[in-house]
């Protein structure tokens, strides 16, 4: 009991010793020595105090040689403490302020992958998602052929497919809530945004069900010009699916709105 007590009691002179240490660092007004304390804690990992000591240097040095070296680490400080928002946005000043630098193109790279690891499921706001895919692309254009590049690719596809399943998924609940006009809307948003998609049969039957299930409910005045447009969207079901599994529902929407108008011009 006697050893662990001294332990303990080792244990916590140490650490008293350690924080007392860095916080004479913090206010020794010497920026030579700052600066040299916050790199050693980066390569121990100790990203924190890093940039608790980066943050008081940083201006210090802003212009001299070793700026470069320093708003690199400060960057990839940020993003390894999980602070993508500004990892991002270091990474990007990082480019622009050091056009000539050899890390130039992996800040171009983190910049765009911090908003990636940023991008939230399907059914959040998807803006980091969209900043992800633009800053991929602008990657892609300065370094093609890269093997970053080809990483870059994937991870644009992997989230297009997340903005895909959010647009169809926002036009699923609109039909599913009564919300037929709205639910035409999206889908034909996701048809233009997506039209190598997988779905794009499911997509082009929803909206021939939304579009006659509007059609009924419209006030008569409205009723013609409604079941036309299910025609339409029938004519063009069958001229892209001709085979399709839905084929007997959507000839039947089609009869019944040539009924109904039918019923209407009478």
């Amino acid at each position: 009991m006697k050893f662990l007590h001294l332990f303990s009691l080792i244990f916590t002179l140490m650490l008293v010793s350690c924080k007392s240490e860095f916080e004479a660092l913090r206010t020794s007004n010497q920026p030579e020595k700052v600066y040299k304390a916050a790199n050693k804690y980066y390569e121990n990992k100790e990203y924190d105090r890093a940039i608790s000591l980066y943050d008081i240097v940083i201006q210090f040095y802003r212009g001299r040689q070793e700026a470069e070296d320093l708003f690199f680490k400060y960057a990839h400080a940020h993003y390894n403490i999980g602070d993508y928002i500004l990892a991002s946005t270091y990474f990007k000043n990082y480019t622009n302020t050091f056009a000539n630098s050899l890390n130039k193109q992996e800040a171009e790279y983190m910049a765009a992958y911090s908003n990636y690891r940023l991008s939230p499921n399907f059914k959040l706001d998807q803006s980091y998602t969209a900043k992800a895919i633009e800053g991929f692309e602008q990657f892609i254009n300065l370094y093609p052929g890269t093997e970053r590049a080809e990483l870059a690719n994937k991870l644009i596809d992997e989230m297009r497919r997340k903005l895909e399943k959010k647009s169809f998924e926002q036009g699923v609940l609109y039909y599913k809530i009564g919300q037929y006009q709205a639910a035409v809307t999206s889908f034909q948003n996701t048809l233009k945004d997506f039209p190598e998609s997988d779905k794009l049969e499911e997509v082009r039957v929803l909206i021939l069900k939304a579009s006659f299930t509007l059609a009924q409910n419209s006030i008569y005045e409205k009723q013609g010009d409604r079941f036309n447009e299910t025609i339409e969207h029938y004519n063009t079901f069958i001229k892209k699916h001709p085979k399709s599994k839905w084929l007997k529902e959507a000839r039947d929407i089609e009869k019944e709105s040539k009924s109904e108008l039918k019923k209407i011009k009478a």
